[in-house]
């Protein structure tokens, strides 16, 4: 990817100071309490209207095309505001969520309509709290670039699948140029506009994972099946494309 050609200046001022700041959050920081008290308020701003409702749609619909909930017992890591749920093209039986913030557990249960069941985690590092082989599917949208360890998190979401189960999500293209430079004109400016908060230290601890790294992670745990990059899929690429998704079944058991 272009990144590992940058010179180090350049790449800290796309991706953060990560050398420095580290992957995982100092929880006592004053930006890191900032920015978890205001986070809910920032992703309405910043995710959920104009070009970042329109760049999170297009993993939305690129995973809804190809999946059907009917019937399924389903949990989401990190739920948000739930706002796939307009793509959805059947009901499961069952939708669990798991999040760390209770305000997007709420904002999920204005919005379900079948059996919900909510569970709040206490932090990041969590196990989840589910029996081996309890669903059929897991979705993760926009979530995997947050968790910390990831191989951790996928073997967990491997563990409560089913052996006929899948994980379907999709991630930002998070390490990639354009994905850097579009940050940079919209979600960068807007934090420093509107806070005080150091975003190019946050930045590193909210999104650890790069794009390649996950994919490589998923690779090595799970078997991907399907793969789509939006906007541009004629051009497999990271560094053009902003969004990632896929389908990835437990080794061995896809059909």
């Amino acid at each position: 990817m272009i990144r590992k050609f940058l010179p180090e200046s350049f790449q800290h001022f796309l991706f953060g100071n990560r050398t420095k700041h580290g992957l995982a959050p100092d929880l006592k920081d004053p930006d890191w309490l900032d920015w978890v008290q205001q986070s809910v308020e920032i992703y309405s701003k910043v995710q959920k209207s104009n070009i970042g409702l329109l760049i999170n749609n297009l993993g939305y619909k690129a995973i809804f095309r190809e999946i059907e909930l009917d019937g399924k017992k389903v949990l989401e890591i990190g739920s948000g505001d739930l706002s796939h749920i307009e793509f959805w093209n059947s009901s499961p039986v069952s939708y669990t969520a798991v999040d760390i913030d209770p305000e997007f557990l709420k904002m999920t249960a204005q919005k379900i309509k079948c059996s919900f069941h909510p569970v709040l985690l206490q932090d990041r590092n969590q196990t989840l709290p589910f029996p081996n082989s309890t669903f059929d599917i897991v979705l993760s949208f926009y979530s995997l670039e947050h968790l910390y360890p990831l191989k951790f998190h996928l073997k967990e979401i491997n563990r409560v699948l089913k052996n006929d189960g899948f994980l379907a999500g999709a991630i930002p293209n998070e390490g990639g140029f354009s994905w850097a430079l579009g940050r940079t004109l919209t979600s960068k400016r807007w934090v420093r506009k509107n806070t005080s908060i150091e975003y190019d230290k946050i930045i590193c601890w909210e999104h650890p994972n790069f794009a390649d790294d996950i994919l490589f992670e998923l690779n090595r745990i799970f078997s991907v099946v399907k793969k789509r990059y939006s906007p541009f899929n004629f051009l497999p690429s990271l560094d053009l494309n902003l969004v990632t998704s896929f389908i990835a079944f437990k080794k061995d058991t896809h059909r």
